[in-house]
């Protein structure tokens, strides 16, 4: 009798991979991202947002902190040490995974700088000095799709380091990476690299984009309220199919037939922000062979809980088509939109490394005026 699958080993079944969208130290330690890996998560990935919430908030950081903090280090080289070394142990209990998959699967993605967002050679520099500190070949280093970060993935891509592409919102946008990519790989092909060894994801948000849309047609007079909820599912649809077409090319195939990997589409912002819509919409609808679904807490648990595996990522690509159709028809640019997220995500990713760096500087000043205060006196010398 054969071993009833999980949801999520469904969909491993089908061809997509799941990653869990969160780090926090206790994930490592506990035991928790070895449970998870058990149960059918093949990759982690991390963003500034989720390392400001882990690192700001309790105690388990405390000692790292004390430790870097007494090399003298700043804020932002403080908060490297540490995102390292949690990147580094989550992808030790990944490495299976990528030695089970030949080296297509099991990475754990951390990002550059976001201060960097808009600097293509401080990417390429931090990008590179972050490979090799976490010195892994299952990591990813994640880069923002902006106008700066194209050239940047393509250099990368070129050096053989592995890339997360982050922000993507906008289809011309992804075609863009994409092309970055491929050029990345006939560069490290000229120069003699290993195309085999090195692998790239293209995160492409979802949720966010109908948040932004639903908004602008309840602006309206009510002629678009059909559309609602539609236009991120149908964007990812036509984004997978452009996928298809670009690794499917015969310039793509003599870089395959020498070991080269494809650009998995990666779904990122999977969780459903809108109330009155199903909590497993972004999963259910965009299953398909050759993705990753990278998915926080709730939205796995749920999916656990009650997701259903079935290929629908094929389904229905001519409507969704077509509701991209309408929406333009209606005045509703989806360029508009996307390149405003785009920004929109930047800037919070941004905000929240400020942030993170701000709690770092006074978590280590109260820790290192604790750690030189005589026993039993106040930390504040009062």
């Amino acid at each position: 009798m054969s071993e009833t699958l999980n949801s999520i080993q469904e969909l491993g079944r089908l061809g997509q991979s799941v990653w869990y969208d969160n780090m926090y130290r206790s994930l490592i330690t506990s035991g928790e991202l070895a449970r998870l890996v058990e149960m059918g998560v093949t990759g982690l990935t991390s963003n500034p947002t989720i390392f400001q919430k882990a690192i700001s908030s309790g105690s388990e950081y405390d000692d790292s902190l004390v430790k870097h903090a007494s090399r003298g280090l700043n804020p932002e080289q403080l908060f490297e040490s540490l995102a390292t070394e949690d990147i580094r142990a989550a992808a030790d209990i990944l490495r299976p995974v990528y030695e089970r998959s030949g080296g297509s699967d099991g990475f754990a993605s951390l990002e550059v700088s976001p201060r960097l967002a808009h600097d293509t050679d401080g990417t390429i520099e931090a990008a590179l000095r972050l490979f090799g500190a976490l010195h892994r070949p299952n990591v990813m280093i994640k880069v923002p799709a902006t106008p700066e970060g194209i050239p940047a993935i393509r250099a990368l891509i070129g050096k053989g380091v592995n890339v997360n592409v982050t922000l993507i919102f906008s289809l011309d946008m992804y075609t863009r990476v994409r092309e970055a990519y491929v050029r990345g790989l006939e560069d490290l092909e000229r120069a003699g690299g290993d195309l085999s060894a090195v692998s790239s994801v293209a995160s492409f948000f979802v949720s966010r984009v109908d948040t932004a849309v639903d908004g602008l047609i309840e602006d309206r007079d009510g002629t678009l309220e059909t559309l609602m909820g539609k236009a991120a599912v149908a964007n990812a649809k036509i984004a997978y199919q452009d996928f298809k077409k670009t690794f499917g090319t015969n310039r793509f195939g003599a870089l395959a037939r020498k070991g080269a990997r494809a650009q998995k589409p990666l779904w990122a912002s999977t969780s459903t922000k809108n109330p009155l819509y199903s909590d497993v919409m972004y999963v259910e609808t965009l299953i398909g062979a050759d993705t990753v679904n990278t998915m926080p807490d709730a939205t796995l648990e749920a999916f656990l809980d009650h997701g259903r595996a079935s290929d629908s990522i094929e389904r229905d690509v001519e409507e969704s088509r077509d509701v991209i159709c309408q929406l333009e028809k209606a005045g509703i640019s989806m360029d508009a939109v996307t390149t405003n997220l785009m920004h929109e995500g930047v800037k919070a990713f941004a905000d929240s490394f400020e942030l993170l760096l701000g709690d770092i500087e006074a978590k280590r000043e109260r820790l290192m005026a604790s750690a030189a205060a005589p026993v039993g006196a106040p930390a504040d010398g009062s």
